[in-house]
């Protein structure tokens, strides 16, 4: 019984997808995502979106977050949720930021800069097309390039807001340095979904020239911990808020309540408005994007989960000691 992932190492939510497989010792395949698997991937794909997990069963499963919270219902042990209520709720709004904002920064610097981008339309071609030689690679190269450069747009990245997208990154790496000097992972010691949502965007902002030197200058513990979840594993149990929240309310405070909430929240607002872009006011600055429908929704399931995890008053309680409001 083993699972087909169709996926690239230079997508975050391949790499999600995989690093939890790996953790749950699911027996799996990893298939690059390109000519060689495209009859395959036409099966079972709804949409044109990696990773496409093809169950044993034969059933073709796409988007990362629901693909890890299907298979753990089924593989429930060990479990990435910590049974603290209010550690349990934290891990899943770091999932979501990791995400939905995070990929701002992942995208934003593998793509705006020429050294970034010809670094990673190389990479994406080896992956995808590994036969090609000398102009019909270099060919593939600048079509990359040429199709993905312009989608910066999709994240919000401009020159008006990249600023603002590589604060947050260095502000992120900050938190994470400090929490993670005592444990190998955000939540103790074994991964939970938190981990796995925000590791896989910084995984492939270490890969990238330009964010991957700031994080080998700045950011050694984080390294360590990417480096663990790429193939992670229990070396311990989860802790609880009270032991975690000095180091990671940081994360919620500064960046979570800060930008990502109000972010999302003004993107939703201009979906159910039908306007095709939206601003929003953030710390560091305005930020302007196009609307996205996705984020849309998953904030909605984001709100939905907070609803059944304030059943326990602990949880928006803490919350709001944090600065977070999901009501």
């Amino acid at each position: 019984m083993t699972y087909r992932l169709i996926g690239a190492e230079l997508s975050p939510y391949s790499v999600k997808v995989r690093s939890y497989l790996r953790y749950k010792n699911l027996p799996h395949v990893w298939i690059n995502r390109g000519p060689a698997s495209q009859e395959e991937f036409q099966k079972y794909a709804k949409l044109p979106l990696i990773p496409l997990l093809i169950t044993p069963e034969g059933q073709g499963m796409q988007d990362s977050t629901p693909i890890i919270e299907a298979l753990e219902e089924k593989y429930p042990h060990p479990s990435i949720h910590p049974s603290d209520p209010v550690a349990a709720f934290v891990s899943a709004l770091v999932e979501e930021f990791g995400d939905e904002w995070c990929n701002k920064p992942m995208f934003h610097y593998r793509w705006r800069r020429e050294v970034d981008a010809q670094s990673g339309a190389e990479r994406i071609v080896a992956g995808s097309m590994p036969d090609l030689t000398g102009e019909a690679r270099a060919q593939a190269v600048a079509q990359v390039k040429a199709r993905m450069v312009p989608r910066l747009s999709f994240v919000g990245s401009s020159d008006a807001t990249a600023e603002l997208i590589e604060n947050s990154f260095r502000r992120i790496l900050a938190v994470l340095e400090t929490h993670l000097v005592s444990r190998p992972y955000l939540f103790g010691a074994r991964p939970a979904f938190g981990d796995f949502g925000l590791f896989a965007q910084l995984y492939e902002c270490s890969t990238d020239p330009t964010p991957g030197a700031i994080m080998r200058e700045t950011a050694p513990n984080t390294l360590a911990w990417i480096s663990r979840m790429l193939d992670p594993r229990a070396e311990g149990e989860f802790e609880s808020w009270d032991s975690l929240k000095a180091t990671l309310t940081p994360l919620l405070k500064g960046e979570v309540a800060s930008v990502f909430l109000p972010w999302t929240r003004a993107n939703a607002a201009a979906v159910a408005a039908g306007e095709p872009t939206f601003s929003v006011q953030l710390p560091d600055g305005p930020f302007s994007q196009e609307t996205q429908k996705y984020h849309a929704r998953s904030l909605a399931a984001l709100q939905k989960k907070y609803a059944e995890a304030a059943r326990n008053p602990a949880v928006p309680a803490a919350l709001a000691e944090a600065g977070v409001s999901l009501d």
